[in-house]
């Protein structure tokens, strides 16, 4: 089990978005770094940092949107493909701009009050088309279309263009350089430049990069943190995730020929090692980690990295010690979920009692529904058949599967203490509506 439900335990972990069909993928040292790159701006935009999940998506495209409830998404792709921290954060800026100006909620306004005209023009048409005028009811069918569709749009390039100036804004009252979002914009509109001639500005759901860029350049140089750089520090922190989703996404082939063994850089040895646990290799993963260890060894992802490569090529004792000094340098909820699940492959019910602690802690957030996967296992071992179907019951809450969530909350209500704290949890889910129900 990994992040991608498969593929690691840095990663932790891959649930479905239901709703939207996309995949999240769950790993602690990206998920900070974009935490400590995007409190700052929520704060200078007003907006609750607490309040403002954050998630990975596992998408090759350069791409990130906000959603309803305070979310804001991250395709790995966009990590991956940007070239600085400020570029990235440039577009933290972009999408918090989106979310402090309200701007689903007004594009679901825009839409339907756009929808009354549209649906009028086509009941029309299909009365032209039944009285037997059928090319001029095709026609205003397709003219409604058209004109609703080129309305919206040039309606959500107004909300991209004024995201952009609101992201300058809170990016200069939070002491950081908008310089990063015009060096994207300009890569973007150098893209587009080579294909120009076949484009339609007006059936963009975004401005033309260039008029962004024009906009944005005289607000953000006039800023007095313009020529604020990111620091080694922060660089070096952004090329180590950018090798380490390189080695858990890519073909390790690719892997490989990006991070050449002649490479000796602290990123390099981090990618090659995931790409050679992920052929197999042992011996040579952990001849690339142990120098990261040795070189930074306050860093806690390099030693969960360690301890993946030890638990799933077997080494469960070494995973333990790995994951045990990952937790005392950083006790967040996603180191506890390594630890957790490698003290469960103990096969002891002293094990299986530690590893309660540990998921518990790491369920604690809410954001990791394989924790509660992990902790029904456990309670399973300890013969807690009820706590087992109340861990069971959350996984699937977690997960947005309200069916099979409601199913084990009802047997884990009559396995539970009656008004018990764990009963009374289950019952909150056993009792919640099933989607598309009041």
């Amino acid at each position: 089990m990994s992040a991608l439900m498969g593929m690691s335990l840095a990663f932790t972990g891959a649930t479905p978005a239901a709703a939207q069909r996309i995949s999240l993928i769950s790993d602690a040292e990206t998920e900070n770094m974009l935490r400590e790159y995007t409190d700052p701006i929520l704060r200078a935009a007003g907006l609750d940092p607490k309040a403002v999940k954050l998630h990975l998506v596992n998408d090759p495209n350069l791409n990130a949107f906000v959603a309803a409830g305070q979310q804001m998404f991250f395709n790995t792709g966009l990590i991956t493909t940007v070239e600085t921290p400020s570029e990235l954060i440039g577009v933290i800026a972009h999408e918090t701009g989106h979310m402090a100006g309200g701007h689903l909620v007004k594009r679901r306004e825009e839409y339907e009050n756009m929808s009354v005209p549209m649906i009028a023009s086509m009941i029309l048409g299909v009365g032209a088309i039944a009285a037997g005028a059928g090319d001029a009811g095709m026609a205003m069918i397709l003219g409604s279309q058209h004109i609703a569709t080129r309305s919206l749009l040039a309606f959500t390039r107004e909300q991209e263009a004024s995201a952009d100036q609101a992201g300058a804004t809170f990016l200069e009252r939070a002491g950081m350089s908008g310089k990063g979002m015009l060096d994207l914009f300009s890569t973007m509109r150098d893209q587009e430049l080579l294909s120009e001639t076949r484009q339609d500005p007006y059936a963009r759901s975004h401005p033309m990069s260039g008029a962004r860029l024009a906009a944005l350049e005289a607000r953000v140089t006039e800023s007095p943190y313009y020529d604020r750089h990111d620091s080694p520090e922060r660089i070096h922190q952004f090329k180590m995730v950018q090798a380490k989703l390189y080695g858990f996404l890519d073909e390790p082939n690719a892997t490989f020929n990006r991070y050449p063994v002649s490479d000796n850089s602290d990123y390099a040895r981090y990618a090659r090692a995931v790409a050679y646990h992920r052929t197999g290799q042992l011996d040579k993963a952990l001849n690339e980690i142990e120098p990261l260890v040795e070189s930074d060894p306050k860093n806690p992802y390099i030693r969960e990295v360690k301890g993946q490569i030890y638990f799933e090529s077997g080494k469960v004792e070494e995973a333990i010690t790995a994951y045990r000094e990952a937790v005392a340098l950083l006790p967040d909820e996603q180191l506890y979920l390594g630890l957790g699940r490698a003290l469960l492959a103990r096969e002891d019910k002293a094990s299986a009692e530690e590893a309660v602690k540990h998921l518990q802690a790491a369920a604690k957030s809410g954001d990791q529904p394989y924790a509660y996967y992990q902790l029904s296992i456990a309670y399973g071992k300890l013969d807690n058949i009820g706590m087992a179907e109340l861990a069971t019951a959350q996984y699937y809450d977690a997960a947005g599967a309200v069916k099979e969530a409601k199913m084990h909350a009802m047997r884990a209500q009559k396995l539970l203490t009656n008004g018990s704290p764990e009963w009374l949890r289950a019952q909150d889910i056993a009792v919640q509506p099933n989607p598309g129900r009041g």
